[in-house]
């Protein structure tokens, strides 16, 4: 009878106690691995979904302590790449192709989270008290709060652990269970070995490698245009976005003739006041560095520069600067994005 009882209560041990994780050990794991980190590098894919478009980027995200930061950001479509850097000196958005750089004074990535950064990741969970762990056949999944300042929408994000705690995979969703972003992690090297000199500005400039054979290979020179030799189709055939705040109207439509190629400025007037330029990308002769007080912020195909009522941003060889002083930040993130994911259209109504 003894043994039977022992037998039982073994039964009930394995029955309840073995293979259940307690999520704040989970947590405790994660936040051990992560600033353990002196350097890591991962790398992965991303994919944004907006409505029935997927952009897809293939990622590359350092880390040095001391909070120094490189993300290097290339469109899978068309090959644009920008790279996201943060050290000592500021936060940069570079855009190699273009030989050109936003400089921001910002706190990214703190402000804000970022689903293929560990220490953003770490923050959600830490600062969501109400985080939950799903125990599934080959991962741990935490679930925890997101802080989007500029998007509303997204709401929080579930973390995918394997077994062995090695991070796997983040899904963003809004409030109807959508998954708006994943990434998707292909390695993750928490013992990389970097340090300062593999955040250098200056060695993320093209400069004049796209007219060496040395550059073949180089994805920002694969995808460099010459505007300057091209003029842009007159640019009568206008981009306009599918998003318009309630009664706001298109009033009129100027063409400007530029050195580079047509300017079209739009303006729409109502409820909501805001200005839409558009003009073909250029390349600049000498290294740019544009100052902005925003924050670097990944909308579509592009990363693009949002500050006080306006958004600055690249795509498909085009430069488009949105601003509007009756516009929130979520209503200018809101028309860039419905105009970065439709196609030329040849004509508007304009509002008499």
């Amino acid at each position: 009878m003894k043994k039977i009882g022992i037998l039982s209560l073994l039964l009930l041990f394995l029955t309840f106690g073995c293979g259940k994780v307690d999520v704040n050990k989970v947590k405790s794991d994660f936040e051990d691995s992560v600033t353990k980190s002196k350097s890591y590098v991962l790398n992965g894919t991303m994919e944004i979904m907006n409505n029935e478009d997927t952009f897809v980027y293939t990622v590359e995200a350092s880390f040095l302590k001391d909070d120094y930061y490189k993300v290097r950001l290339v469109n899978q479509t068309n090959n644009h790449e920008q790279i996201i850097l943060k050290n000592m000196d500021g936060v940069y958005v570079v855009t190699p192709s273009l030989n050109k750089s936003f400089k921001f004074q910002s706190e990214w990535p703190s402000n804000s989270s970022q689903s293929y950064l560990l220490a953003p990741l770490l923050n959600d969970v830490k600062n969501d008290s109400d985080t939950t762990l799903e125990e599934q056949e080959n991962n741990y999944v935490l679930k925890a709060k997101v802080n989007y300042p500029n998007n509303s929408e997204l709401v929080y994000e579930r973390i995918y652990f394997d077994k062995n705690m090695n991070l796997e995979k983040v899904e963003v969703c809004n409030s109807d269970d959508v998954v708006k972003i994943k990434v998707n992690v292909q390695s993750l090297d928490l013992k990389a070995g970097l340090d300062e000199d593999d955040f250098v500005l200056e060695d993320l400039i093209s400069k004049d490698c796209c007219n060496t054979d040395s550059c073949e290979n180089n994805a920002s020179c694969k995808n460099q245009t010459t505007p300057s030799d091209t003029k842009t189709s007159s640019l009568e055939d206008a981009v306009y976005p599918l998003y318009i705040p309630s009664e706001t109207y298109l009033t009129s439509k100027e063409v400007v003739d530029t050195d580079m190629g047509d300017r079209v400025i739009l303006t729409y007037s109502g409820n909501k006041n805001f200005v839409l330029v558009e003009e073909v990308a250029s390349v600049s002769n000498e290294f740019e560095i544009i100052p902005v007080y925003g924050d670097p912020l990944l909308i579509n195909d592009s990363v693009a520069a949002l500050q006080a009522n306006s958004i600055h941003w690249t795509s498909n060889n085009m430069e488009y600067y949105l601003t509007g002083n009756d516009l929130s930040d979520e209503e200018l993130l809101s028309i860039a994005t419905s105009l970065t994911n439709v196609d030329i259209v040849t004509s508007a109504q304009v509002e008499k």
